[in-house]
């Protein structure tokens, strides 16, 4: 049976900040929620790119030799692949990821 995703009850099954839970499986790709609180750590992926939408909340992606970049509600960005990048968030935020499947949540230092 084809159901509806509700964002709002799939924010209440996340337990902890930077751990993100599948919500959907779109052939090779994954779309995860994730409660962003504080600062993640320096990381990169060195086969995929990533993708940070920010469902409530403020974050900023600081970005290796460049400026950081501050997404608001409704704002996204692509990271791709091979950028050393490092999440913070300037509240506790929700964050939809669009990943491919094979993507490792805590990249590689």
């Amino acid at each position: 049976m084809i159901e509806k995703i509700i964002l709002e009850q799939k924010i209440k099954e996340i337990k902890k900040p930077w751990s993100p839970l599948q919500i959907a499986r779109i052939n090779n790709y994954v779309i995860r929620i994730a409660l962003f609180d504080g600062e993640y750590h320096w990381h990169k992926h060195e086969d995929e790119d990533e993708l940070f939408y920010v469902y409530k909340g403020k974050i900023i992606i600081q970005i290796e030799n460049q400026q950081d970049l501050t997404l608001n509600e409704g704002e996204m960005v692509l990271i791709p692949k091979r950028v050393m990048h490092c999440p913070k968030s300037i509240e506790p935020s929700y964050v939809l990821l669009f990943e491919p499947i094979t993507l490792k949540s805590s990249g590689t230092r």
